[in-house]
């Protein structure tokens, strides 16, 4: 994967190994580069409210050398596709938080095809009848998402997966910027205590999501 031009920033290397006695093992090799993504030319920046626009591409990085062109196999994004590949991650993003509350088809409305909208496009979930209609109050923040149950151990376990109300609002609606404003306000000011009064465990997180947990009778 190569964003920029050839040579400014390098690239980011993943290798998976699956080892005789461990489970799995990743290999990373990163090394600190020097391009943003802004938008090419002075352009205003994107619209993550739009929708993305399917776009192929060919799957090489151009590498320029000092008296000819080469291609290698990879990924590459220039600068006059920032916008777009900005809007591809922050809606990506967007996929991501609404499929922990619940998936469906708000989640369905930030892919394309190839990003496997479809598996999305009905409320079909395991184990619950109901989708994204759980509401909790946990360190006097509402949130909204689904509960789940299962069994741990043997034990009975119930589980909340949900957001913030007001930010799960801006992306049920598809208001991604909205979101991202109001969660860089919030900075610094998610609570960060592990239990609350009717949960065993919860963790908030500083895009707004959170887990929380709590045994279930039998």
């Amino acid at each position: 994967m190569h964003i920029g031009p050839y040579g400014t920033v390098p690239y980011l290397l993943i290798g998976t190994e699956i080892p005789k006695r461990e489970s799995l093992a990743l290999h990373i090799l990163e090394a600190p580069g020097t391009t943003v993504l802004r938008p090419f030319g002075g352009a205003p920046e994107a619209d993550l409210d739009l929708a993305l626009s399917q776009e192929n591409r060919v799957a090489d990085v151009v590498r320029h050398a000092e008296r000819e062109r080469t291609a290698v196999p990879g990924f590459q994004v220039l600068p006059e596709s920032f916008s777009w590949f900005s809007i591809v991650l922050a809606r990506a993003e967007a996929a991501t938080l609404t499929a922990f509350t619940g998936g469906g088809k708000p989640t369905a409305h930030y892919l394309t095809k190839e990003q496997g909208r479809r598996h999305f496009q009905y409320d079909v979930h395991a184990n619950t009848d109901r989708l994204r209609d759980a509401e909790h109050r946990i360190h006097d923040i509402d949130f909204l998402g689904t509960d789940h149950v299962y069994r741990l151990n043997g034990t009975r376990v119930g589980a909340f997966s949900g957001l913030k109300k007001s930010l799960y609002a801006h992306l049920h609606h598809g208001r991604v910027n909205e979101y991202r404003r109001e969660v860089h306000d919030l900075r610094g000011q998610w609570p960060d205590r592990s239990t609350s009064e009717q949960w065993s465990a919860v963790s908030i997180r500083a895009d707004g999501t959170v887990l929380a947990i709590r045994l279930r009778d039998e």
